[in-house]
């Protein structure tokens, strides 16, 4: 394990590394370990010891830190001001049954975002600049502190999302926002897939602003906050505020709704333990390694591909991201060609294999496949930035 204290040590490693042309396993805390193809890598390269929050300034809400630093700290800074990240990252160690540490970088290496997601953006939505180290062991600075305009925002989004395949993250610069006063959450119970797309739908048309949306089928429905949702599937809905305008929201919302189903509310606790269990995937960190996929597509069609898998296949799901996300656990058969086929057939989206056996690892690829002129564009892009073919071969493909 290499694990550089200074950008100027990572970069002179890289280099050592790239004259030889050896592969490094580029990683964080490891606290997403299993995650992607298998990469065949004579040494690994941590970035966990390029650690601190190098600037913070509350009035601007911009936050720099260098990569290693424990998302646990950034968040911990965060809060004596009142802020987070609006984006709402995922913890994977749960899921992917795995004990390290987040990263700052690592969280924006494979552009982590949660419930809010299709309200508030994406983790690359809000990040501002980085530096990186590329294959050759140049250091690279794109971005900066302000978001005028995307000029030279490209490698900023570019890097965000690519697991490490393009470069080696030194250092991190994100904004962020002040957190919500406080939420609520409101059930409507009894639902079939299909009238929950439905509901929720006519709630994201309401000017009530809803920032979480998800359907929890009666096979998993137990499995949230200690099983104390009502009885029956569960469909909720976040609204999140000032209480006097989270109050008033709440009531028109649950009136708009009574027409689908019986609706209840829950406080801004159980609101806050909900969403953060089915953000980090709480019904399916088992401690098993039974395969678990993240769908993403559209929400008018992610209920029917569930639908057909359930006739055919042992399959658990549940939605979030108003349907648009489908969370999916298979019982022992990773359903891969199945799986994936349905998703063409239905109009198109992607399917992740985040966690399954190493045998079934070796066997499947757990990134969609591109399209082939997206394919070619990839390896130019590859091809530039790592020339020597280093970082993480293997993993995204």
């Amino acid at each position: 394990m290499l694990t550089p204290v200074t950008e100027t040590e990572a970069a002179e490693l890289i280099r050592e590394h790239a004259a030889k042309k050896t592969p490094l396993h580029i990683r964080g805390g490891g606290s997403r370990a299993g995650f992607g193809n298998v990469v065949n890598a004579e040494a690994t390269l941590s970035s966990s010891s390029l650690s601190g929050i190098v600037e913070y300034n509350p009035a601007e809400m911009v936050i720099t830190a260098r990569a290693g630093t424990s998302v646990a700290e950034i968040e911990e800074a965060l809060a004596a001001n009142g802020q987070g990240m609006a984006f709402e990252p995922m913890d994977h160690r749960g899921a992917m049954g795995t004990s390290g540490t987040p990263t700052i970088g690592g969280l924006f290496a494979v552009n982590s975002s949660g419930p809010r997601r299709f309200t508030a953006g994406a983790a690359r939505d809000h990040l501002l600049g980085v530096r990186f180290v590329n294959g050759a062991g140049d250091v690279v600075k794109a971005g900066g502190k302000v978001m005028k305009n995307v000029t030279g925002l490209d490698l900023v989004k570019l890097l965000a999302g690519s697991h490490g395949t393009l470069g080696f993250l030194t250092e991190v610069t994100f904004k962020v926002l002040p957190v919500p006063k406080t939420s609520t959450t409101l059930v409507l119970s009894g639902l079939e897939d299909e009238q929950a797309m439905q509901a929720l739908a006519a709630a994201m048309s309401l000017s009530v602003e809803v920032s979480g949306a998800a359907h929890l089928p009666e096979s998993v429905r137990g499995r949230f906050i200690g099983g104390s949702l009502p009885e029956g599937a569960a469909t909720v809905m976040r609204l999140e505020g000032l209480e006097a305008s989270v109050a008033v929201r709440a009531e028109k919302l649950a009136a708009a709704m009574a027409g689908f189903g019986p609706v209840g509310r829950l406080d801004a606790e159980q609101s806050k333990t909900l969403w953060r269990e089915i953000r980090d995937v709480a019904p399916y960190a088992d401690g098993t390694a039974r395969p678990l996929w993240r769908v993403s597509m559209a929400p008018s069609e992610a209920w029917k591909l569930v639908a057909g898998l359930r006739l055919r296949a042992g399959i658990d799901a549940y939605y979030d991201w108003q349907g648009g996300l489908v969370w999916m656990r298979a019982e022992a058969d990773p359903e891969a060609e199945v799986l994936r086929h349905g998703i063409r057939t239905l109009g198109g989206g992607h399917a992740t294999l985040l966690r399954a056996a190493s045998q079934i690892r070796a066997e499947v690829a757990a990134f969609e496949p591109q399209a082939p002129a997206v394919a070619l564009l990839s390896a130019r892009l590859k091809a530039k930035l790592d020339p020597h073919g280093i970082f993480n071969p293997g993993l995204m493909t």
